[in-house]
């Protein structure tokens, strides 16, 4: 991977990151419509560590004020049901299930996870499943009337985006508006979600970085540290735009890529 490679797959990482659309199916999307190699799994998993600092950064008091609280409450029992002490156990909770999918599934999400055919599928099913979810959402509850159960089912929507072209944003948001939740609400909770099962996997694949055949150590820095800015950027946009639109522009743009995706592959366009 060249340096213009490396910055053209870092913008499209923080572009895509935090909108439904899947950054891991992009970053294998982009390079095959390019005729670049593909950058791996390993690439995609660090470069995601700088959308996660944006993450950290953006939300950083809400972060500061779950921790401490949540810490507190080990202590004293009255805070137990503080919706910042809540927000702790949930955001732990609701990892369980993408690391246990995650190990058991680690072989085949590597060796197989790259398949075009299986991105193309996966953008229009979930675009298809996000654009049910918005005709069913209540859009009536808000992050202080989430419970276990609600941690619960967006944790095991989150574990669907181990499938490339699912989306991490895009499922767990579906779960938020299957909840009932306002479209705002659940993308910040998707977005706080997304934090433990990025980062510990991301710094599992870095020891990846350099070896043979792989992105190199340069590319990825600087993928890594572009996809933190526009990340960044991207977190701020998607969240003032849900609060006055649907995702429908979203479901559009997975369905057609899909598409698009799946007739090239066929033709041998793309590979």
């Amino acid at each position: 991977m060249d340096a213009f490679q490396a910055i053209v797959l870092g913008i499209v990482q923080g572009l895509t990151e935090f909108l439904p659309i899947s950054s891991t199916a992009h970053l294998r999307i982009v390079p095959a419509f390019a005729g670049w190699e593909d950058p791996g799994s390993a690439f995609t998993a660090v470069v995601q560590l700088g959308t996660m600092l944006a993450v950290l950064i953006y939300f950083r008091d809400d972060l500061w004020r779950i921790l401490t609280t949540w810490l507190r409450s080990l202590r004293d029992p009255s805070l137990r049901g503080e919706l910042d002490a809540r927000m702790g156990w949930y955001i732990g909770l609701g990892t369980i299930p993408i690391a246990i999918f995650g190990f058991i599934f680690k072989d085949q999400i590597e060796s197989g996870g790259r398949d075009l055919y299986l991105i193309g599928t996966a953008l229009i099913v979930m675009g298809l499943v996000l654009l049910y979810a918005e005709h069913v959402a209540k859009l009536n509850r808000d992050l202080s009337e989430i419970t276990g159960k609600d941690a619960a089912l967006m944790g095991f929507a989150q574990a669907l985006a181990l499938i490339p072209g699912v989306s991490r944003s895009g499922s767990t948001i579906t779960g938020g508006l299957f909840a009932g939740f306002d479209r705002e609400s659940a993308a910040r909770y998707s977005f706080l979600l997304s934090i433990p099962a990025v980062v510990l996997s991301g710094l599992f694949e870095l020891r990846k970085i350099g070896d043979p055949g792989g992105a190199g150590l340069a590319p990825t820095v600087i993928a890594t540290v572009l996809a933190f800015i526009v990340g960044y950027a991207s977190i701020a946009w998607m969240l003032r735009w849900l609060t006055s639109h649907s995702t429908l522009v979203f479901v559009i743009y997975r369905v057609g890529l899909g598409a698009l995706v799946l007739v090239l592959t066929a033709a041998g366009a793309i590979s």
